[in-house]
């Protein structure tokens, strides 16, 4: 088996999870805004999440000789270690609850408020707990001034979507719902107004906020912001207790394990985690498919099976999550699972997706462009912070 055990590997796997969770979210919004049914591109990304799983595990976990202290994957699947696999399965459950949560979230709020909320979320509770979990081995003074950037982070992040929502509405005035009247749209970045050919929306214009609602899958007009801020929030809270999980599963601070027993190592935790994750994302979202939720249209298993519009970026999302969460597990376990939440700044990630791909913040106030780069300021200054407080788990 292969363990990460240096500073500076653990802070390239970080940096590599980063990458990773921060993209595949922009993949999946890609495919909402392009019609693509949520419940089906979710079962697609299920799949390859646990493949990515089952990767990491036959590959990292099977390197090398077994040691008793260390049993390799193979080893472990056999060992009376159910304590810790529920703990890892419990993580894999909650994990699975957020991220089927944010799916919708995205439609309401952006993608970028969405991942700053939650992920903040997930420092400001989640990096509590590990630092406790794991015998306060990072820099306290170091790691909680990260946090507290992550909370000032979380601040912006609803202030950033409170006014980008205001400035749509301006955009929205006087514009029809067909889009067929040449309309001023209004430019709220240069104080001009301009006349725009609806075919050929320009991002950030009210002919091009149209287009997308009507061609998405969740329908978000007229909705509240309320709605939106509360589903990510309950995501966050979600998310937030996924990695203190994976922590217990690998270490066992609370001594579940009976007198002789390893603990779980990295690998298998991460693939009972995933398989946990894939029970209840398939699970949910097949009653999705004939119960869906807001406002999406019912659909089938036959007709999931027969959508192949897009697959292929669910199942790349399915991956680069699936790998991104392996390498944040194999980072903690290393630096110590508080200075891995370092990874949730993906905002820093998503945000520069979310301008290029969907034109978020095109045309948006100076005040918008005033908060927005206050909080990815805050989210550079977190990430610097919580790696510099990485510490080094000893292995016995």
């Amino acid at each position: 088996m292969y363990l990460i055990e240096d500073k500076g590997g653990a802070i390239v796997l970080m940096l590599l999870s980063l990458l990773f969770l921060g993209t595949w979210p922009a993949v999946l919004t890609l495919l909402e805004r392009r019609g693509r049914l949520p419940q089906h591109t979710y079962l697609d990304y299920s799949i390859t999440n646990l493949l990515a799983a089952v990767l990491i595990a036959l590959t990292f976990g099977q390197l090398g000789e077994s040691k008793p202290n260390m049993p390799n994957f193979f080893t472990q699947l056999s060992q009376d270690n159910w304590p810790s696999v529920l703990f890892a399965m419990a993580g894999g459950v909650v994990l699975s609850i957020g991220n089927l949560s944010t799916q919708y979230a995205w439609a309401y709020v952006g993608l970028s408020v969405t991942e700053v909320i939650s992920s903040s979320m997930i420092v400001v509770i989640g990096t509590v707990l590990n630092y406790f979990l794991d015998n306060r081995m990072n820099k306290a003074e170091i790691l909680f001034s990260g946090v507290a950037c992550f909370l000032v982070a979380v601040i912006f992040g609803s202030a950033v979507h409170t006014s980008n929502a205001a400035d749509n509405e301006q955009k929205l005035i006087g514009t029809t719902d067909s889009c067929k009247e040449k309309d001023s749209t209004k430019d709220l970045e240069n104080g001009s107004s301009t006349t725009k050919d609806p075919t050929k929306a320009e991002p950030g214009t009210a002919e091009y906020l149209i287009e997308v609602e009507e061609r998405r899958s969740i329908k978000v007009f007229g909705s509240r912001t309320f709605i939106g801020l509360g589903i990510v929030f309950f995501a966050g809270i979600s998310f937030s207790l996924f990695s203190p999980a994976i922590n217990l599963a690998t270490n066992d601070q609370w001594h579940t394990l009976k007198d002789g027993v390893p603990h779980l190592v990295v690998y298998t935790a991460f693939f009972y985690f995933s398989i946990s994750c894939f029970v209840v994302a398939i699970g949910l979202n097949i009653l999705f498919l004939y119960r869906p939720m807001a406002g999406v249209p019912k659909s089938s298993f036959k007709a999931y099976l027969n959508d192949w519009k897009g697959r292929q970026w669910a199942l790349l999302a399915g991956l680069l999550c699936g790998f991104g969460n392996g390498f944040q597990f194999m980072g903690g376990q290393a630096a110590g699972y508080a200075a891995a939440d370092a990874v949730q700044a993906l905002p820093l990630v998503s945000t520069f997706w979310g301008i290029l791909l969907f034109g978020e913040y095109r045309k948006s106030s100076r005040r918008t462009y005033i908060l927005l780069g206050c909080m990815l300021s805050m989210f550079v200054a977190a990430v610097a912070l919580l790696m510099a407080s990485s510490g080094h788990r000893t292995t016995k």
